[in-house]
């Protein structure tokens, strides 16, 4: 386990990134997709959902959840992400979804940073999103040990330029 420091901020800027946000869902995606078939069936996602025991906890304190209501909530859940409710949840589908659950978790953070415990696995969103804006920061500290030389390449040093110089960094 490991602790994060982030906020709505962190999400969004995560979410943004078409590449990290992509290889990150996709990945999940394919783990998530045990017979390799291409989609999710509702037995699939429903195993995913219980491994986080997001439903059977309440901050984490098991609680007794009768199965029935555990049932209706996951096929609730399932609803929700198969969009074209052809009983499967294909890849653009669950992209779609856990976008949207994503910026819900942003908006709900906010702009107040918090600490979090996150496991240092790679199935973590919130995980991949610190790790982002880690990595970003990296390269804002390169930038403060830029060589003023390099400034001579640039007419203008404007954003687009210093983001160019961030990703090549």
């Amino acid at each position: 386990m490991g602790v994060v420091i982030l906020d709505g901020s962190t999400v969004r800027a995560f979410v943004s990134d078409d590449s990290a946000f992509t290889k990150t869902v996709d990945d999940r995606f394919a783990e998530l997709d045990l017979n390799r078939d291409g989609v999710l069936s509702r037995s699939e996602l429903r195993k995913a959902f219980e491994s986080l025991r997001l439903l059977e906890t309440h901050f984490g304190f098991d609680v007794a959840t009768p199965p029935e209501e555990l049932t209706r909530l996951y096929n609730s859940i399932f609803e929700k992400f198969d969009g074209d409710h052809n009983g499967t949840v294909d890849l653009e589908e669950f992209r779609s979804e856990m976008r949207q659950i994503l910026l819900a978790i942003a908006d709900g953070l906010g702009s107040s940073p918090i600490q979090m415990v996150i496991e240092d696995d790679h199935q973590s969103f919130l995980k991949a999103a610190a790790d982002l804006e880690a990595e970003r920061f990296a390269k804002f500290d390169k930038f403060d040990k830029f060589d003023e030389s390099e400034f001579d390449k640039f007419d203008k040093f404007d954003k687009s330029e210093f983001d160019k110089f961030a990703r090549d960094a």
